[in-house]
């Protein structure tokens, strides 16, 4: 198995690839993601998990590393983390009883063999009509603060989420099943069959 490093401090995405069997080293990039909002969804999160990606590539030239960014994208308007528990409001009062969709891109790359692959994934996600009851009571938990339209599919906020259409773990903030198959295509990590 080739040295893999995980481009970010969130403990969604390590739980993740732990789960799937990865073993790899964790260096958070350290970028202003607020500039890319301005994009058009899909270049946003691209441009983004490229950005963490490269920041930390230079730090490691001989590693893959492993970068994604996930924004939910509703009405025409990117919604990020939020700023405050207002902000957050507003999120949930925008999302409920509606579908939104959840993007995240992601970018494997290694400097010395120069390879770069970047893709996204798309998840529909359709939530329940919630009360202003239901709003405020998620809001008094810490889960939406530092989630991409403020919720948690996989924490309390599964309580919002009526239907997935795509990746369950692209929603939580990394498909797992695309960026395995790069791992494997690219024989960064091999799987065999006396290793279960």
């Amino acid at each position: 198995m080739k040295s893999i490093i995980l481009a970010s401090q969130s403990p969604r995405r390590k739980q993740l690839l732990e789960q799937a069997g990865v073993k790899f080293d964790i260096v958070p990039a350290h970028i202003d993601e607020t500039p890319y909002l301005k994009y058009l969804p899909t270049d946003a999160v691209t441009a983004s998990a490229q950005a963490k990606a490269d920041q930390v590539c230079t730090q490691f030239p001989n590693h893959w590393i492993i970068a994604a960014d996930t924004i939910v994208f509703i009405n025409n308007q990117i919604l990020g983390k939020p700023k405050s528990k207002n902000h957050a409001r507003e999120m949930l009062q925008t999302l409920s009883g509606k579908a939104h969709v959840v993007l995240t891109g992601y970018a494997i790359c290694c400097l010395k063999q120069n390879i770069r692959i970047t893709d996204i994934v798309k998840t529909s996600v359709q939530f329940k009509q919630l009360c202003s009851d239901e709003i405020e009571w998620y809001l008094q938990t810490d889960e939406p603060y530092d989630k991409a339209g403020a919720y948690a599919i996989q924490g309390i906020g599964a309580f919002i989420v009526k239907a997935i259409d795509g990746s369950y773990t692209n929603v939580v903030g990394l498909p797992v099943c695309e960026v395995m198959d790069v791992l494997m295509k690219q024989n960064i990590i091999k799987r065999k069959s006396n290793e279960y």
